[in-house]
């Protein structure tokens, strides 16, 4: 089993940044025990979906609890470029069609008490891979095996790949970054996750710039609950409230 090394600038990164996705962690772990599979998205890439999955991976391993981060965007991977290896190693797209057993395709890493299940190779079929029974057996494993499962899915807002992982995960996180995507496009967003079947936990607002007071012009974003506000390399805040419709 190949050792991955995450890069240096995600290890300053994830030290910068510790608090306010011990926070998330935290709250997640107050929404129940039975919420252990945990599925992250975004409307569009760019938003943070992936360093909001590493990192809160992370934050669940840094307090003892034996963590799996996989990396279920087979067609876009970032997590690719996060943790590095001397050796080749197989991923998802190896396992799902049967090339690969789980053995071969789980990766130990140098953050104590992580492991990673990369995205392999770009597949010719992604959806239809997510669709078979290995993916629903791969995650009925890893829930044996592991306190908490973290899942970068690709973006909703541009494939079905979501839906499909979040309905066999135990629960969803939406992350979306503050003033770029449009409000009616984050309720769609919201709106498939919880029709998923699984617990919808909230939205992660990312990316918040602090220096500009603007809160009031997302205040649309409150109405689905905000799991925890943070900016990437802006200025970070964090404050969760439970999800709640708007009303008026």
């Amino acid at each position: 089993m190949p050792l991955l090394k995450l890069v240096k600038s995600k290890v300053n990164f994830a030290k910068q940044t510790e608090e306010y996705y011990n926070a998330i962690r935290t709250n997640i772990q107050f929404s129940g025990t039975q919420m252990k599979v945990i599925a992250i998205s975004s409307v569009e890439a760019g938003e943070g979906k992936s360093t909001t999955s590493v990192n809160l991976a992370i934050s669940f391993a840094s307090v003892g609890l034996r963590t799996l981060l996989i990396d279920a965007d087979t067609r876009n991977s970032v997590l690719s470029g996060t943790f590095k290896s001397n050796e080749p190693y197989k991923g998802l797209s190896n396992f799902l069609p049967g090339n690969a057993s789980l053995g071969e395709v789980i990766c130990e890493t140098d953050v104590p008490g992580l492991h990673v299940l990369s995205s392999g190779p770009v597949p010719p079929n992604p959806t239809s891979l997510l669709q078979n029974d290995n993916f629903v057996q791969l995650l009925e494993i890893v829930r044996a095996q592991y306190d908490y499962v973290i899942i970068d899915t690709p973006p909703i807002g541009l494939v079905i790949d979501a839906v499909i992982i979040a309905h066999q995960a135990d629960a969803s996180l939406l992350v979306t970054a503050a003033g770029r995507i449009k409000r009616r496009f984050v309720t769609k967003a919201v709106e498939q996750l919880q029709q998923s079947g699984s617990e919808f936990l909230g939205v992660v607002l990312n990316k918040v710039d602090l220096a500009i007071d603007k809160y009031g012009s997302y205040g649309s974003y409150g109405s689905y609950g905000s799991y925890g506000e943070y900016g990437g390399d802006k200025h970070t805040e964090n404050k969760s409230r439970k999800h709640r419709r708007k009303r008026g």
